[in-house]
């Protein structure tokens, strides 16, 4: 199949499978039609799919992140403050390394928005609709939503990344409190717990909180890599060689740059 069939046969797929959605339209140019495909990803609920759609989705998906162009995430300049650490940026869904984060809801089953811009929308896109339906399997045994500051971990599905680590962050609504502060520390070192249970080496994380949940960046970047120094410091012996920070604006490189490298 060509980028385009693959494209028109999971939509009509999708299509079928929700007909609320039939009547949008498709259009004959590649920008529109990818733009539809991700919307049914987003609003799609959790449930199987069946091994075919995994792997048109799956050549889909992977074919246009390899011309995105993918990035060894071990292989990055180690920061001149810490060896162990890494910053980059761009689109973390680029990264190949053990695991990336995942700045999740409590619900963790991804952002249902159509095309929006946020970390959990385009991961859970980039993964594929798999991963939602893992996240749904996990929420449903827990039997409760995920509580702020803890992680869980699924595949990483069509991504490079072999792992996702979900997290969910603290919403910041007024002044920040203390409370705030170690909750976003709690995410980084429940994710690097896990990713240590798992016997990975690399993690890369995304800046928690800081776009619709509103922690403030100035001080989300200090908790950020004096927590993860302080856990890579507890734990000689973890499996975790190397830690990214992954940056998408040019004020947050900025801004760990003066951490990281000065």
């Amino acid at each position: 199949m060509t980028q385009e069939e693959q494209r028109l046969w999971l939509i009509h797929y999708l299509q079928r499978e929700m007909p609320e959605y039939a009547h949008y339209g498709i259009t004959d140019d590649e920008a529109g039609q990818w733009h539809l495909l991700r919307a049914l990803f987003n609003v799609r609920p959790p449930a199987p799919v069946t091994q075919k759609f995994q792997r048109i989705e799956g050549e889909l998906l992977k074919t246009m992140t390899a011309a995105k162009g993918i990035v060894n995430g071990m292989a990055l300049p180690a920061s001149g403050l810490d060896s162990r650490l890494a910053l980059w940026q761009g689109d973390i869904t680029r990264l190949r390394i053990d695991a990336i984060v995942n700045a999740a809801n409590s619900q963790m089953l991804g952002c249902f928005l159509p095309n929006h811009n946020c970390i959990d929308n385009i991961e859970q896109t980039m993964a594929g609709v798999e991963m939602r339906y893992d996240c749904y399997k996990l929420m449903q045994a827990q039997g409760h939503d995920e509580p702020t500051g803890k992680a869980k971990i699924t595949s990483g599905y069509h991504l490079p990344a072999r792992f996702v680590l979900h997290t969910v962050g603290p919403i910041v609504q007024g002044s920040l409190t203390d409370e705030h502060r170690r909750l976003l520390a709690s995410c980084y070192e429940s994710c690097l717990t896990l990713a240590a249970e798992h016997g990975l080496k690399g993690v890369a994380f995304c800046c928690i909180s800081t776009g619709v949940f509103r922690f403030p960046k100035d001080e989300a970047a200090h908790i950020t890599i004096r927590t993860v120094r302080h856990w890579l410091d507890a734990h000689p012996d973890a499996s975790i060689e190397r830690v990214v920070f992954d940056v998408f604006e040019d004020a947050d490189l900025l801004r760990y740059e003066r951490l990281l490298y000065t």
